[in-house]
């Protein structure tokens, strides 16, 4: 079986990136992930790929005059490695829509809301201070359009009483766990 040669995008801890290191090591996962590429030299993502044999590159977003060219510079790396999927997680840059153009129909996100609701920051404050009754996550395509893009899958969980922004924060976490993975497998297979 062919696995789609697959990069993610981190800027911090990476535990989705760890949930998808996890799903990518059954036999039958359809996709390999071949490279992750952090803007942040810290990132303890990069030491989940390390530790899990994958290739990480920092590309330091600091280091570059304008978005566009930080873009080129992840383009480059990707293409050099073959990369036929991107997955953003976690990854705290808003790309140029030269990279999204270049990569589109290849490149997805992780966001946690229910798109089209609650696009942008501080979603989960705002779930709460709206009185929704549920809050979740999002996998969707990318597009120049932040958070616009075609929806890929969503999970969701109920908004208790006493849920603060960061015990929400959690609970959405604890489902992009086994959200991300899952649409990661879909879309790759779709792709085979």
């Amino acid at each position: 079986m062919r696995r789609v040669k697959t990069a993610v995008l981190i800027s911090g801890n990476g535990s989705n990136l760890q949930a998808i290191l996890d799903a990518a090591k059954a036999p039958d996962y359809p996709a390999e992930i071949a490279l992750v590429i952090s803007n942040v030299e810290t990132a303890y993502g990069l030491t989940r790929a390390q530790n899990a044999g994958v290739t990480t590159v920092t590309i330091p977003h600091g280091n570059y005059a304008s978005r566009e060219s930080f873009d080129r510079m992840v383009d480059a790396s990707l293409k050099s490695h073959g990369i036929e999927l991107v997955v953003m997680a976690g990854f705290m840059r808003i790309l140029s829509d030269w990279f999204v153009n270049e990569w589109q129909g290849k490149l997805i996100n992780i966001h946690p809301s229910l798109l089209p609701k609650y696009k942008g920051l501080h979603t989960h404050a705002r779930a709460i201070e709206a009185g929704d009754a549920e809050h979740g996550a999002t996998v969707h395509w990318v597009t120049p359009e932040l958070d616009s893009g075609e929806i890929i899958a969503q999970a969701s969980t109920p908004i208790a009483a006493d849920d603060t922004p960061e015990t929400l924060k959690q609970k959405i976490h604890a489902l992009e766990h086994t959200l991300y993975p899952e649409a990661v497998k879909k879309v790759a297979r779709h792709m085979q």
